[in-house]
């Protein structure tokens, strides 16, 4: 019988969270702990929370509430952003024994020792990113790699910067000794993930993320390097050109929309208008071929009127997303745009998002359907009912028809978009 004690995760929010779950991970594995799907008995329960909407507060809120129903004598810890910016509030929640912000997220083994149950600093007192234990967080064959903390923008809606501080940007030598270790292991696709990416090395000096791009491009088993998101006023000429030049760097970019509206971007304190938006956006069109964009928009910000939708959504359908994620307005507290009159009735929120849901159906099959018949490039990431499935370079998820191994790239041919892309034949790299 397993006389280990036994601990389990839940992880809320973005890829940034979940690298640092594993990092947590590994600090209760070095120490004899085995780790149990969240609904089974555990010794100690952790729940990394997010902030991001209403809803991620409520959530988290939730898992909490419920979570020693399976184990009454267990450890519960809550940390991550909604820890961080919301601790007052959590502590009235019975049952949370340890209430960790993201300043001592890292440190959580060594906390639980100690006779404290509130581990909540400034965040704004962190000048320094702070390293975790070098660990792996993979989606099936590719390995996310953080490389940025914190963000400066302070963007009318967004309490982030109270979650996670002031930019921070992690050591080149740092990521490059990660990336080397994950080389070595196998993988062969990098993501780079951040709080705000576009900005690093702006805290450091003259390094920048072109600077990372260039050197892990070196890395030998290294194949494929990809960004986490990217805002607009970040992408740089130096970056296209990397886009245009280098052969490892993905034709896929996530872009931080939120709205293509000019009005609704100054409100939002967006430090970009919609000009600038078109401009970079149509350029890397023009010069990168086969190049898809996903996005994040917001409708229903205060003050949004119809007019202000239809530019945005006439924005987001000119340049055409392979794939849209549509947020609806809700206010977060201590940020500005909380403090905005023109609030936007909830049905009408509804009906821009639906229609923005359904402009992005129709871009999502627009962008693949000229595939039909041609010819990409798949890294191998699952197989499962016999059937095989990975992401071409420029992010289209492609269902191939018999098993191959995972982690191998293979040229596909595609013949069918019914359900997803499909293949006819493929061939070795």
């Amino acid at each position: 019988m397993d006389s280990n004690k036994k601990v389990a995760f839940y992880t809320l929010g973005c890829k940034v969270n979940q690298y640092e779950t594993e990092s947590i991970k590994k600090q209760f594995i070095d120490n004899g702990y085995d780790v149990v799907a969240f609904d089974e008995y555990a010794d100690i329960y952790v729940v990394n929370s997010c902030t991001v909407t209403a809803m991620a507060d409520k959530k988290t809120r939730n898992i909490l509430r419920r979570t020693k129903k399976i184990n009454k004598d267990s450890l519960l810890i809550a940390t991550g952003c909604y820890a961080q910016t919301n601790a007052k509030e959590l502590e009235k929640i019975e049952g949370i024994d340890y209430i960790v912000g993201n300043t001592d997220k890292g440190e959580i083994f060594n906390l639980i020792n100690e006779n404290k149950k509130l581990f909540v600093k400034n965040i704004f007192d962190e000048t320094d990113y702070k390293e975790y234990s070098f660990t792996t967080f993979r989606e099936m064959s590719r390995a996310y790699v953080k490389i940025q903390d914190g963000c400066d923008n302070f963007c009318s809606y967004c309490k982030i910067p109270f979650a996670r501080g002031h930019k921070r940007s992690r050591k080149l030598e740092s990521i490059i000794t990660e990336i080397k270790e994950l080389a070595k292991e196998g993988f062969k696709e990098i993501i780079l993930i951040g709080i705000n990416l576009g900005s690093y090395g702006e805290d450091i000096g003259e390094v920048r993320m072109e600077d990372v791009i260039d050197e892990i491009s070196k890395i030998e088993g290294i194949e494929r390097i990809r960004l986490g998101s990217i805002y607009p006023d970040k992408i740089t000429d130096r970056f296209i050109n990397q886009l245009k030049t280098n052969d490892k760097l993905m034709p896929h970019l996530h872009i931080s929309l939120q709205s293509g509206d000019d009005e609704i971007l100054s409100l939002m304190k967006r430090k970009y208008n919609s000009k600038l938006v078109k401009d970079v956006l149509f350029k890397i069109k023009k010069e990168i071929k086969d190049i898809k964009f996903t996005g994040d928009v917001i409708v229903g910000f205060p003050h949004e009127k119809d007019v202000n939708f239809e530019n945005t959504y006439n924005l987001i359908k000119d340049i055409s997303f392979a794939d849209l994620h549509i947020f609806q307005y809700s206010d977060r507290e201590n940020t500005l745009a909380s403090t905005y009159k023109e609030k936007v009735p909830a049905e009408t929120k509804k009906i821009r998002s639906k229609k923005l849901e359904e402009l992005a159906k129709e871009m999502y099959i627009k962008e693949r359907e000229v595939y039909l018949n041609q010819e990409l490039e798949v890294l191998i990431e699952e197989v499962k009912n016999k059937k095989s499935y990975g992401y071409s370079r420029n992010y289209l998820k492609v269902e191939i028809g018999e098993e191959l191994e995972v982690n191998e790239i293979v040229k596909v041919k595609i013949n069918d978009l019914s359900k997803g892309l499909l293949y006819s034949e493929y061939k070795k790299k």
